[in-house]
């Protein structure tokens, strides 16, 4: 649908792209992203690894920090033929959040520590920001860190912490100025995993799959040569990472790939004695779904074609986030109507395929997808909350 709005060399750059995806990208892979939410860790760092020998590791980088230097078009056209073809997403946390801020704010020593671990994918990170008291209410964190000659003393809690047991740096926001207003006295952190008296504790989600887990800090020591910019005005850098997870968070691309698969499902299960697409019920409430998908992606696609949009506005994050959640959670849940309560217990072969009594295998993850992205409305900044952003920054209110 987008086509007509790109040049000849960005057609030409999406064809690019989906003949490297059709030789390289491995059929397995493919497979394991279809049909799971969680993917093993290996096949992640195998993806980027066939990415990175490529050049093509961190897509939104600017190529003096080891990036591809693509425009925001190219990265959205990327993205949209990776998720049209089933590939592994790009790490998150070190690609699209931890990595713009060290090479944005951080010291050289630091850049060059850490950015080419990054884009190579040998070192794996996970993000310390939300607390059982600070969630969406960010600045109430309460994790604290004193000076304590050339380190920091960390004390507190982080939760829902994603892929924790996986990572081995963390970037917390701590607070190093207690007496401070709430956004003034918190300061940014690179945290080594493997520190002593760090725990941390697995959460099981409603999906069943182990992503999220609990972090405590029992005294830790933090060398002060891992605080990134000045201390006290890490809100400011957490202000900006926010703005590339939201920018991220709508998954366009893959929202489209799911109404692929949901109108394969409808193709193939049965209401009435004839498939389930030709109910005109359900029709009416998919060809809803796509018109809302089709225009979060021409909204998309007009931010970055608008030289005024840097991808970190944060009014644009906010919308495209609260926005793109709503989007993927009507697509998931209207895929699990179509699906219905037979395939609940679905078993996968292994291979692809169902081993579930009439699921068609295209169903293979879909159930699991559904109650993973249940919390798409509440990560990177619940709904209320981007709404009262845009209301601020919008109406001044």
């Amino acid at each position: 649908m987008i086509d007509a709005y790109l040049t000849p060399a960005d057609r030409a750059f999406r064809l690019e792209v989906r003949q490297f995806l059709r030789e390289k990208l491995p059929p397995r892979l493919a497979r394991q992203q279809r049909s799971h939410s969680h993917l093993p860790r290996e096949d992640v760092v195998a993806w980027h690894h066939i990415l990175h020998r490529k050049g093509w590791g961190a897509p939104s980088w600017p190529a003096q920090f080891g990036g591809t230097g693509w425009t925001p078009v190219q990265r959205f056209i990327f993205e949209d033929e990776c998720a049209l073809a089933d590939a592994p997403p790009l790490s998150m946390f070190g690609i699209n959040m931890v990595g713009p801020v060290i090479y944005t704010f951080g010291s050289e020593a630091q850049k060059q520590r850490f950015l080419p671990a990054i884009v190579a994918m040998t070192e794996h990170w996970c993000q310390g920001y939300s607390e059982p008291g600070a969630g969406s209410d960010l600045a109430g964190l309460r994790t604290r860190a004193e000076v304590d000659g050339d380190d920091y003393i960390v004390e507190g809690s982080k939760i829902w912490t994603s892929d924790a047991h996986k990572a081995d740096w963390m970037f917390c926001l701590v607070r190093t100025d207690p007496d401070a207003r709430q956004q003034r006295g918190i300061s940014f952190l690179l945290i080594d995993m493997k520190t002593p008296r760090i725990t941390v504790r697995p959460i099981i989600s409603i999906d069943g799959g182990h992503t999220l887990n609990e972090v405590f800090f029992d005294s830790v020591r933090v060398p002060r040569t891992n605080l990134v910019g000045e201390e006290n005005k890490g809100w400011t850098y957490a202000k900006f990472l926010l703005g590339h997870e939201r920018s991220a968070t709508p998954e366009v691309s893959r929202s489209k790939r799911r109404m692929v698969l949901l109108r394969e499902i409808a193709a193939t299960m049965e209401s009435g004695g004839r498939p389930l697409a030709e109910d005109p019920h359900f029709a009416l409430r998919l060809a809803g779904a796509q018109v809302e998908l089709d225009a979060l992606e021409l909204t998309n696609l007009r931010l970055l074609l608008d030289d005024a949009y840097e991808g970190d506005s944060m009014a644009a994050a906010s919308m495209m986030k609260l926005r793109g959640s709503e989007v993927m959670q009507l697509i998931t849940e209207l895929t699990l109507d179509a699906l219905g309560p037979s395939v609940m217990p679905y078993e996968d072969a292994g291979d692809g395929s169902s081993q579930t009594p009439g699921a068609p295998d295209c169903a293979l993850g879909r159930v699991e997808d559904y109650f993973l992205r249940r919390a798409a409305t509440i990560y990177a900044g619940s709904s209320e909350t981007q709404r009262n952003i845009l209301a601020k920054l919008i109406f001044g209110t």
